[in-house]
């Protein structure tokens, strides 16, 4: 057997908290949970971060590097109604394909705002500013315009509420959304 390296150990950590953290959310997902699932002892897991905020810091700012990948891969060489077609189609099947990263998301979201309600607003800023460059890496394929990326965002926000509340394809909730955005077979199991 291979031994792994810290990075490696670390990178599996990561992985493995953005699973735990996506079906239990901050305060629902224990330390031990993260650590059995990687195969490691809590102590060790507390050598490769400081704590459990720590961890979950480390798991949403994977979760949204993972989205801007996404949206860059998709939007390479495109502009415009192109770049937006492609990020749309990219996005829908990815949360059809790994609907843990949606799931973590929205337990980011979910997370920041108990942090600052109490009182932790730190808590939130690492969140806060992977979403600004999630912004970004969208603002600039659709030609800088400020209404075109917050149209784009705000049907990518309807889009992770509608299929974490479990709406199926084909149900009238999906009809306003841009044809390419619609969530169709692609997420049925």
């Amino acid at each position: 057997m291979v031994r792994m390296s810290a990075e490696e150990r670390r990178e599996s950590v990561i992985r493995a908290a953005m699973s735990e953290f996506a079906r239990g959310g901050y305060h629902g997902t224990s330390t031990e949970a993260i650590a059995k699932r990687v195969g490691v002892s809590q102590p060790y897991l507390f050598r490769l971060f400081p704590g459990k905020k720590a961890i979950f810091l480390a798991a949403a700012e994977r979760c949204v590097e993972d989205t801007i990948r996404t949206f860059e891969e998709a939007a390479e060489g495109l502009e415009g109604e192109e770049a937006q077609q492609a990020m749309a189609n990219a996005y829908v099947k990815v949360i059809a394909e790994r609907p843990e990263r949606l799931q973590m998301q929205m337990q980011m979201y979910l997370a920041v705002a108990a942090a600052d309600e109490e009182g932790d607003r730190a808590f939130g800023e690492s969140v806060r500013a992977g979403w600004m460059r999630l912004w970004d890496t969208v603002h600039l394929p659709l030609g800088a315009d400020a209404n075109e990326t917050t149209a784009f965002m705000a049907y990518g926000m309807l889009i992770n509420c509608l299929v974490a509340m479990g709406f199926p394809p084909g149900h009238r909730v999906w009809e306003g959304i841009y044809p390419d955005a619609r969530v169709t077979g692609r997420l049925e199991k």
